[in-house]
């Protein structure tokens, strides 16, 4: 749990300095393809985030999610594709099959579902090759193209709120 720390520490250095050169180019294509980073260390309502998603106009296919934990129980079973720090190394990088794939699709919403900066979601939403990315307003701004004033527990004013702006960008 210390070493954890630790490696966060150093991880949420690097990714920082990397966040130095981020490009902000966000692209005007409807959204259709969504990709959803979400943090299952403190949110748990995963299931009624993605319903809330599809009941605003999403496809169910189209939503590809990647879940974050602390910690990962050895019995633990997920039916969706996950990391945590063991699987990232001391520079931030990590090099999970699931982890990369999701990073080089290209997705037209990426929807950065943590109001807690961790190194390993700071980076894979700064390296994720989506054409439009949200988040809170808690994460560091240089990371997301637009931001929404809440908390992680109040999803259903976060989804109203994404598709109340996104109408309004004609992306939806």
């Amino acid at each position: 749990m210390f070493l954890n720390k630790i490696k966060e520490y150093w991880a949420k250095k690097i990714v920082k300095k990397k966040l130095l050169n981020v490009p902000h180019l966000a692209s005007n294509s409807m959204v259709a393809k969504v990709g959803l980073l979400l943090d299952e260390t403190y949110f748990f309502e995963r299931e009624k985030l993605i319903t809330e998603l599809i009941d605003n106009g999403i496809v169910a296919e189209n939503i590809s999610v990647l879940i974050f934990k602390d910690v990962i129980k050895k019995n633990e079973k997920n039916d969706l594709p996950f990391f945590s720090y063991q699987d990232m190394n001391w520079s931030g990088e990590i090099d999970k099959k699931e982890v990369v794939d999701f990073i080089e699709t290209e997705f037209d919403l990426l929807i950065s579902y943590y109001d807690i900066e961790k190194a390993g979601l700071l980076d894979i939403t700064q390296l994720s090759k989506a054409n439009f990315k949200v988040g809170f307003s808690s994460i560091d701004k240089r990371i997301n193209h637009f931001m929404i004033n809440t908390n992680a527990e109040n999803y259903t004013v976060f989804v109203s709120e994404l598709f109340k702006y996104l109408k309004i960008l004609n992306k939806i």
